[in-house]
Parts: C-alpha cells; structure tokens; sequence
C-alpha cells in the first residue's frame, strides 16, 4: 500500500516481487560460487588447451552436465544484476526497450553457449 495520497492515486508503491528478485540474485551467486571454482580447478587441471584435449574434456557427461549449469547459472545471474541497474536508472520507453535487449541477448548467449557444449557432449564436433 502507496504511504501517501498521491502515492495512491498514481499506483506507486511496492510491486511485492523484490524479495523474491533479492533472493533469486542470492540464489545464483551462491551456486555461481561452487560452480565457477570447479570450472577453474578444472581447467587448471587439464594436461593442454588445444583443441582434441577440450572436446574430450567437454565430452564427459561429469563436465558437460556442470558446464551447461554453469552457463545457463551465469547468464540469469547477469540478466538479474542488469534488470536492477536498468529499472534503477532507466525511465519511460527507454526501460522497456533496454529490458527487451538484455532478455534477447542473454536468451540468445546463454542458447550459444549450451548449444556448443552439447554439440561437443554428444559428437565431439565444434559447434
């Protein structure tokens, strides 16, 4: 409920979805924080970075399993983190339009990025 008169007559006040956004956001970092140092350790751990040792790495179900999460994880983070800063400091059509961007680019890198780890997964191929 708006505070004050104004307030109510304009329909301003509390949405009721930022607690769900806030934990959402913590939700992701916290699984970002178990699966980005496996992703390093893993890489780390690997004996080259050409090309053959990638695909093979990728191709395990054990990596291709957590990559994918990982990847899906990371961009919804980032989608979450932007809307924030656009809603905080975007008004009028700009907001609707910058929204419409960051959901088309994250869909779009976030599909890039699980496509090419399945493709990897499932024929050992480059994407």
């Amino acid at each position: 409920m708006a505070s004050t008169e104004l307030g109510r007559v304009r329909g301003l006040g509390s949405a009721k979805h930022g607690a769900h956004h806030w934990w959402t956001q913590r939700m992701t970092a916290a699984a970002n924080l178990i699966l980005l140092p496996w992703f390093v350790a893993s890489l780390v751990m690997l004996p080259a970075y050409d090309y053959a040792t990638m695909a093979a790495w990728m191709g395990s179900a054990w990596v291709a399993i957590p990559l994918v999460l990982l990847i899906a994880n990371l961009f919804y983070h980032i989608r979450l983190g932007l809307q924030v800063v656009i809603e905080d400091y975007q008004h009028g059509e700009t907001r609707i339009v910058l929204m419409l961007l960051l959901n088309a680019f994250v869909f779009i890198a976030a599909a890039t990025g699980i496509f090419s780890v399945l493709r990897l997964a499932f024929t050992g191929a480059a994407a």
